[in-house]
């Protein structure tokens, strides 16, 4: 005689659900009749969370397929084996999570932040009283991430030892440090990732797109990267790099030096395809008038420097701290600023002369996840930018040129 398979997820109707999320504030808070979020194998597929405060809530095995989370904070939740597949996770907070086996198939984690989960593939036994302890299991195998969106997503240590993320989509995201040993990464995206020191020893990135990608100290030991694309990408800087027979530290005190008399010494600096990052750091140097376009600033501290009038086009600022800068007038086409930190920036028009000005120019740039908030960009021209996951709050935009 056959038997109906064993249900282990509890169904949740809404009143039940909004009152465990109100105690789940109140627990937050640390007020009387608080109690921490406790959703064991709960069924909540195309549940709305969205922008809902999650924290150290358990959702050990809970059915979250199609849910919205999209900005919901779940910063060390436990969420092991839990399923969410197709769920829209956009710039959700996963810091610290427990994400053990659990199924994101076809997820969307654009701009999510992950750094240190732990996304190591997990199983969860449950009693049966037909068949004893056994395996929950999804429709597809746990800890998978095929297709799924991490688009811009902050995976910085973050541990994915054994992960199947087939087709997944990590385009400029962080991943700096991570472990991905024996991955399953083939036809994966991975076009201007930052891989540096990641371990992806014995990972298959078999067709895998790798463009721009940072692989500065990264560990490919055993790994198999055929028909991977390796275009453009960035390795280790040199530990000193030359212009002729002078140090860049040199070329940069002759044009600082210009800059400062105003001409009387010193000489202007016009190079191209320079890599910056043996100089470390450019905090608050004067080099107005810069040309260095196509050149390489990836991660460095330029905060407060002074570029305005510089030729730029076509560089990697990518994840560089260009806080309080002063950029009006400067010349960014084409340039690579995927999670740069401008915030406070100046980046308006330069003026030149009676009536005369030129404006930053910003077109064709690539500005995905961004921090922008408080800069100041009046008339700045924006045309045909990348501007996914950019934070804008606070940013003065009078009359700059952006495609709605």
């Amino acid at each position: 005689m056959s038997s109906q398979p064993q249900q282990h997820h509890t169904a949740l109707d809404a009143p039940a659900l909004r009152e465990a999320l109100e105690a789940h504030q109140r627990y937050l808070a640390g007020r009387s009749g608080g109690r921490r979020l406790n959703l064991h194998y709960a069924d909540l597929a195309n549940c709305s969370l969205e922008g809902l405060d999650l924290r150290d809530a358990d959702l050990t095995g809970a059915r979250l397929s199609g849910a919205t989370l999209a900005r919901a904070n779940l910063s060390r939740a436990i969420l092991f084996g839990a399923d969410l597949r197709e769920a829209d996770m956009r710039h959700v907070n996963l810091k610290r999570a427990d994400l053990r086996g659990v199924c994101m198939r076809g997820a969307n984690l654009a701009g999510a932040e992950l750094a240190g989960c732990d996304l190591r593939e997990g199983r969860i036994a449950l009693q049966d009283k037909l068949d004893g302890f056994r395996i929950l299991r999804h429709e597809h195998r746990p800890g998978e991430l095929n297709y799924a969106v991490l688009a811009g997503a902050n995976l910085a240590g973050a541990q994915m030892s054994g992960a199947v993320a087939m087709t997944s989509d990590f385009t400029d995201a962080n991943l700096s440090g991570a472990v991905l040993t024996g991955a399953k990464l083939m036809r994966a995206v991975l076009d201007g990732a930052d891989l540096s020191h990641a371990d992806l020893g014995g990972a298959d990135l078999t067709g895998a797109s790798m463009k721009r990608a940072v692989l500065n100290g990264v560990n490919l030991s055993q790994a198999r990267l055929d028909d991977c694309d390796l275009t453009g990408v960035l390795r280790a800087p040199p530990p000193i790099f030359y212009i002729d027979d002078k140090s860049l530290a040199e070329v940069l005190s002759e044009h600082e030096a210009f800059c400062d008399t105003h001409g009387r010494q010193g000489q202007v600096v016009k190079l191209s395809e320079v890599d910056f990052r043996p100089m470390k750091a450019l905090k608050k140097r004067r080099l107005s008038g810069l040309s260095a376009p196509r050149s390489i600033f990836f991660g460095m501290d330029l905060e407060g420097v002074q570029l305005q009038g510089a030729d730029l086009s076509g560089s990697d600022f990518r994840g560089a701290n260009l806080r309080e800068a002063d950029l009006r007038g400067a010349r960014f086409t084409h340039a690579q600023l995927a999670r740069a930190d401008l915030r406070g920036a100046k980046m308006g028009p330069l003026t030149i002369g009676d009536n005369r000005f030129v404006r930053t120019d910003f077109s064709r740039a690539s500005l995905r996840g961004a921090d922008l908030r408080g800069a100041h960009a009046p008339r700045a021209r924006f045309l045909e930018a990348e501007m996914d996951g950019a934070r804008l709050a606070g940013c003065d935009l009078a009359g700059a040129e952006m495609e709605i």
